[in-house]
């Protein structure tokens, strides 16, 4: 046995069939050697006879039960019989239980059950059942890789530091390199995968999975002869090995290539139509395409065929739950969602998408063929199961996989508002850059574009510089632009994850002012030929070397322009107050800055100047928590004078309108709150009190831009459409206030009688016939409404009471 697994470990496939055969014919009561042999047999492409190891496996053990209960024969047995299709849950709970109390030594028992997790989708499981064999076996490299993989869904940090730990025990352990090449593959580090890679195929020159991904790196840099080298030399030694088209379709799935990627496991279902990890990816593929009926077809089969695992599970579930969602439709969109939020504001959803479209594919020169598909899932888990097959939560508002884009409704993230129509129309830049570029581009310059495309159209959207980022930008954080998608897979933080995001559009936009919008849309043009993303940039901007060092000064100086007229010093976090300015920021940021960046080094609190913006926010949230507010307007003006920029929920604005407020100085809280809103896109607190300080004031035009700023937000709570209704009706726009009342109808309104009845005054007006109907609504809601009685009689053309 030790044998065959050393010939099949360095790929010396025929011999180690000898080996096993050899053997098998002087023990073949032996379920373990009957095991090896089959993993023998299938890597020559033997597979009927593999079959036949697996039979006899089932037929000995269940003929002679008490022969073979011995820990090492019932993990093998579960094994054979998983295969036959028994039921994973009992094959766990009785069979590799039962080999765990005869010998908990036993380090199959482990890794057994951590591949049946695996194989299932259940990842907690497989976490589980590796966590304990670790407890027995710390030194065991399959068990560090098997948590690795465990990990990887859910915390991609986690499971590199596993892998490292499985490096460390052994350093040709092949399942990690390939694990790592596949890291490098994501992260689009092309060498560095080669040099994975290479270090697998020292160890095994034939290794299939070695192969596949070298299938991938050749596909991706559109060398096709040598991809149909690679899979050709994958299939080598067995021409019908479904995983391997099945591995090389699921790295182009998850490079965005879905249609390449579903031709492939296409061909893996070709070679064995039993093989349920092709089926399952198809399905997802062709969901992702919009080939919704082939995909949840074949998503219904898998769950049949398999009804312990979990993402089949889930994707059934979800299919039921978009049963009941309703389709809005135009000639250019298919709008997906719940009943209710659709009354609400679907048709927002279409007029915002339909800006987008008429603006982005102008802007790029896109003629879109046929109309794109948008998802909008009022429970986050259900957008995530969509989107990634699990209901967890990576973070993600939208997702855009070429014609289809799933996103998660404003009331799935309660407690974490967000612009909603900033994230379509982000989203949708996706649609257009990967329509353009037919999915071959990299991640950071897809992000980059779509970001960069936010704030042209809203200067409030996308993101802008700010103190975080200036210090990571002058602290040396930059990553190069020629490696830019690496800070997208495994960001040490959600900032730097953020930070990400923001660099990227800040090299679009650097792009775009230092050499034009049609060199990016060359570059574009050259990813769509398939060029890779370095040679298109070198090609239409400078050479890569001179474009990092340009961009790096750029951003350099973006940062060192963020407000100049503050002091940036920061305080020594000895006292209680800056120790709680600071306890936000990363390790990273904390840390003193070395003397290459640039920055003063931390600063005692008593020597900084009085234009210290740390220094200054310190002092006014001081002031503030003590109702101090007369002494907080000093710090509080000083700082939005020299960075009136700053937003989110704990900016000055928000603390310098609390104060107005307190002392009673409306005029000055409405101009605070005006300047708040008109650069924070997400400052719907500021929306709400403008609103109610507006109609005061009777300026309804006001009014009714701060209402439309609110719903950007969320489109599913009653005060917004009040103030729209209201607003409207002041200045005429009766088309709006009526649409206002509808709307306002559908969020259950506490005078539901009285809406019904404006609602009615108004379609009278314009003499929609509707205006009866509302009338006798609200009769029905209130039968002595004296008003509703006299509009009835009206409308009846009857005298008046």
């Amino acid at each position: 046995m030790l044998l065959c697994k050393a010939l099949l470990a360095t790929g010396q496939y025929a011999e180690a069939r000898e080996a096993a055969t050899n053997a098998l014919a002087q023990d073949r009561w032996n379920v373990q050697l009957c095991w090896q042999a089959r993993e023998a047999l299938l890597s020559n492409g033997q597979t009927n006879a593999a079959a036949e190891q697996v039979e006899n496996i089932v037929r000995m053990v269940s003929g002679h039960p008490r022969d073979y209960a011995d820990a090492a024969s019932l993990v093998v047995f579960g094994q054979a019989v998983l295969l036959k299709g028994a039921d994973p849950k009992r094959v766990l709970n009785t069979l590799l239980d039962a080999a765990k109390r005869a010998d908990p030594g036993l380090r199959e028992i482990y890794l057994a059950g951590g591949a049946l997790g695996l194989e299932k989708h259940d990842f907690a499981l497989a976490a589980k059942q590796f966590e304990e064999g670790l407890r027995r076996f710390p030194d065991d490299p399959d068990l560090h890789y098997g948590l690795a993989r465990a990990y990887a869904p859910s915390d991609p940090a986690l499971a590199l530091s596993a892998i490292e730990s499985a490096l460390q025990r052994n350093s040709n352990h092949v399942a990690s390199l390939l694990m790592l090449a596949e890291h490098s593959i994501d992260a689009e580090d092309y060498p560095e995968a080669e040099r994975f890679l290479g270090r697998v195929q020292a160890v095994n020159p034939w290794q299939p999975e070695a192969w596949a991904y070298r299938a991938v790196l050749a596909h991706l840099r559109n060398e096709q002869k040598a991809e149909e080298t690679a899979r050709n030399n994958a299939l080598k030694f067995w021409p019908a090995n479904p995983r391997v088209d099945y591995l090389i379709g699921l790295k182009l799935c998850q490079n965005y290539q879905f249609a390449e990627a579903a031709a492939h496991q296409r061909q893996a279902r070709q070679f064995d139509p039993d093989y349920l990890p092709a089926k399952a990816q198809l399905a997802q593929d062709l969901l992702r395409l919009g080939e919704e009926t082939e995909g949840w077809q074949l998503a219904e089969e898998v769950q049949r065929q398999d009804g312990y695992d979990v993402e089949a599970y889930n994707l059934a579930t979800l299919h039921d739950t978009l049963g009941k969602f309703v389709t809005l439709t135009n000639r250019d969109f298919l709008v997906r969602m719940s009943r209710h939020e659709a009354d609400v504001y679907g048709a927002r959803v279409l007029e915002l998408l339909g800006r987008a479209k008429t603006n982005l594919c102008a802007k790029y020169g896109l003629q879109l063929e046929q109309p794109a598909l948008i998802e909008i899932f009022p429970e986050q888990k259900d957008f995530a199961v969509r989107t990634f097959g699990m209901p967890a939560d990576p973070g993600y508002l939208g997702v855009c996989f070429g014609n289809v884009i799933t996103a998660n409704s404003p009331g799935a993230r309660l407690g974490h508002p967000w612009n909603w129509q900033a994230m379509l129309w982000h989203e949708f830049c996706h649609v257009v850059t990967l329509h353009l570029t037919r999915n071959r581009m990299p991640r950071w310059l897809s992000e980059g574009i779509s970001v960069y495309e936010e704030g042209q159209a809203n200067p409030a959207w996308g993101q802008r510089m700010n103190p975080r980022y200036r210090e990571m930008v002058l602290e040396g954080e930059l990553s190069p632009v020629s490696k830019l998608s690496g800070g997208f897979l495994t960001p040490r933080s959600a900032l730097h994850l953020q930070f990400a995001y923001y660099q990227s559009a800040l090299v679009v936009e650097f792009i775009v002012q230092r050499f034009g919008l049609d060199h990016l849309k060359a570059i574009l043009s050259d990813l769509a030929e398939g060029l890779q993303v370095n040679q298109a940039l070198e090609r239409h901007t400078a050479p890569m070397q001179k474009l990092e060092e340009d961009f790096a000064a750029f951003a350099r100086q973006r940062a060192e322009q963020l407000a100049p007229g503050l002091d940036w010093t920061k305080p020594e976090p000895a006292q209680p107050g800056a120790a709680a300015l600071l306890s936000g920021l990363s390790d990273r940021q904390k840390a003193r800055p070395s003397a290459r960046s640039g920055l003063p080094t931390n600063v005692p609190r008593d020597s900084l100047s009085r234009t210290n913006f740390y220094a200054l926010v310190e002092q006014a949230t001081q002031l503030v928590r003590e109702k101090k507010f007369t002494e907080a307007k000093a710090p509080l003006e000083k700082l939005l004078d020299l960075y009136p920029d700053q937003t989110g929920s704990d900016s000055p604005y928000a603390m310098l309108a609390e104060v107005h407020q307190a002392l009673g100085e409306t005029n000055a809280e409405r101009q605070t709150l005006a300047r708040w809103a008109e650069r924070d896109d997400e400052a719907a607190k500021a929306c709400l009190r403008l609103m109610e300080l507006d109609a005061a004031a009777q300026d309804w035009k006001a009014v009714e831009l701060n209402a439309l700023r609110y719903l950007a937000v969320d489109p599913l709570v009653a005060p917004p459409y009040r103030f729209l209704a209201e607003a409207a009706e002041r200045t005429g726009d009766i088309p709006t206030a009526i649409q206002a009342y509808r709307t306002w109808l559908q969020l259950d309104p506490l005078d539901p009688a009285d809406m019904h009845f404006h609602l009615a005054e108004l379609l009278h007006r314009t003499g929609d016939p509707e205006a009866r109907l509302h009338v006798l609504q609200a009769l029905e809601e209130a039968p002595r409404h004296r008003a509703a009685l006299r509009l009835l009689l009206e409308i009846e053309g009857k005298p008046g009471m």
